[in-house]
Formats: C-alpha cells, structure tokens, sequence
C-alpha cells in the first residue's frame, strides 16, 4: 500500500473515516456497535487521543480526534479496527479484510473547519436517510453533547464550548443557526 503523506502531529485535529470492503456493511447488530465503540474508548485512552466526535453508520465510520503525542493515531485505529474486525470475522465465520485499505484522514486546520467537520459527522444518519433527528441516531456522540449525557465519547465538551451552549451547537448542526464563532475563540491545539 502507497505511504500516507499526512503526519499526525500532538495538539491538531483529524477527521478519521474508513469504510467497509466493497462499501459493505461493517456493522450488522447493535452488539457490534457497541463492541466498536468500547474498543474505541479503551484504546482512545492508551493512546492519549481524545474523541471530539464520532458517528458509526452500517458500513463506515467518521472520528474526529485531537491526539496529545505525535503518531498515536494510527495506533489507534490499527488498533481498533484490527481488533474489530478479527472479532467481526470469527463472529460471522467469514476471512479476509473488512475495511477497505488504510483509513483516510484529513488535517483540520481551522476553528470554523472544527465546527462544519463535527456538524458533518453528526448529521451522516440523516443524510443517510436512516434518522430525521440526528439526536434519534443511537451509535454517536451528538446526543451525550446537546443532552450532556455520559456516553463514549471523551469530547469533554468541545463542541458545546466552541458555542454559547450545547442548544447553540444543536441549532447549527440542524441548520437553525449560521456557524458565528467568536472572533478571539482560540481552540486548545491552533
């Protein structure tokens, strides 16, 4: 496989995604959710990664991460996936590869480009067609940020915190709002 040409540096955020081989499902009950999503918690927190966002959809995944030491990304979701899927694979008695090659990632480097990453992330099962709330979508994290909930996600409040109230950020990500992020707003890593 070709060499990623993008570092992955302490302090920046990263939109992370991978989807199934052939775009087939990944997940196929909630118990894989689940599954993937404890993974996901216990190997954020070996690896000093911190999850701003995350949703999983039935054939891909999106992660917003913002790691405390250089390189621990792809520790992490080699990881995560690789224990996943060797898990998927004895489960459904099924070989081979279950996500198609290498994850992707893109540097976010803005404060705005945080916000519109994060609102793309939550609104997926409803571009999806498979909610009309995103809040209605049980496997992210936007329901544990505009309700301040307790769920996997180890944001700490990011989100909400980038707006006057985690109402503020629902009304944005559903469109009620323009994105209008304070002029000194200085996010933790830019």
């Amino acid at each position: 496989m070709p060499r990623r040409d993008l570092g992955f540096y302490a302090g920046e955020y990263y939109h992370l995604y991978n989807r199934g081989v052939d775009r087939q499902p990944v997940f196929f009950h909630e118990e894989n959710y689940l599954y993937f999503m404890r993974l996901l918690k216990q190997k954020a927190a070996r690896t000093a990664i911190q999850i701003i966002a995350y949703c999983l959809m039935p054939n891909h995944f999106h992660l917003l991460v913002l790691p405390e030491h250089d390189n621990a990304v792809a520790a992490l979701l080699t990881g995560v996936c690789g224990s996943y899927a060797q898990a998927l694979n004895g489960q459904r008695g099924r070989t081979g590869a279950l996500f198609q090659g290498r994850f992707r990632a893109v540097h976010v480097d803005r404060d705005a480009y945080l916000a519109q990453v994060a609102r793309y992330i939550h609104m997926n099962p409803v571009a999806a067609g498979l909610v009309v709330k995103p809040q209605d979508w049980p496997y992210s994290d936007y329901r544990d940020i505009v309700e301040g909930g307790y769920g996997p996600s180890t944001d700490n409040g990011l989100l909400a915190g980038l707006f006057p109230g985690s109402n503020a950020y629902q009304r944005f990500v559903e469109g009620k709002d323009d994105l209008q992020l304070p002029g000194s707003l200085k996010l933790p890593g830019s």
